[in-house]
């Protein structure tokens, strides 16, 4: 399965070099274990609808715009400045500068650490940067964070896949089909992987 480019939700915009400034009002790191930040019941009732819509997509084709929907409010975050942390480490990559990109998301990873998306966009640098381990971590802090990030428990299935870890990867390739069926490619990876760890069904 292609791997997907997990910054690619947020509108272009001029970057701004004003980024010292918000993480020195951003709040404090929370503690070790922080509490998933969730999204408005206003978010959630939309991501619940959506997902319902999901389920009923059809085809890849139908069901890539409901995916883009549900991902663009995974990256909600609830706070003003989290959201344009998020917005700035965008609009880095897309000028090139992927150092101030990675900066700017680590920061987002310290001061909201139960905030999923921030994880899923570290784990994408990480990828970038040829860093399987990191990206694994930072995966798994995500979905423990949002079970229903399906492109993260894709992402963790592709890559224990390239690391021979079949039987781990199935079960990660079936929790992302379970919540989107027509995810690019799933079925295909999760019928192969069905035959190599569980044999041919009789």
């Amino acid at each position: 399965m292609a791997r997907h480019s997990a910054i690619r939700y947020f509108p272009a915009m001029k970057f701004l070099l004003a980024f010292p400034i918000l993480f020195a009002l951003a709040a404090p790191a929370a503690a070790a274990n922080p509490p998933a930040q969730q999204a408005s019941s206003e978010a959630q009732k939309e991501i619940d609808k959506l997902f319902g819509n999901l389920a009923k997509a059809g085809s890849e084709e139908a069901a890539k715009p409901i995916e883009d929907q549900i991902v663009t409010l995974f990256g909600q975050s609830g706070s003003a400045s989290i959201d344009l942390l998020m917005n700035h480490a965008a609009a880095a990559l897309q000028a090139g500068d992927a150092a101030t990109a990675k900066e700017i998301v680590i920061t987002i990873t310290e001061i909201a650490p139960g905030f999923a998306q921030g994880w899923v966009e570290r784990a994408a640098i990480a990828q970038a940067e040829k860093d399987d381990a990191g990206a694994l971590t930072y995966l798994q802090k995500a979905v423990t964070l949002n079970p229903r990030q399906f492109e993260a428990l894709a992402e963790l299935g592709g890559i224990l896949v390239s690391y021979g870890d079949k039987k781990q990867a199935l079960q990660y390739f079936r929790k992302a089909q379970a919540l989107d069926p027509f995810l690019a490619g799933i079925g295909k990876q999760v019928d192969q992987l069905a035959r190599d760890v569980e044999g041919e069904k009789i």
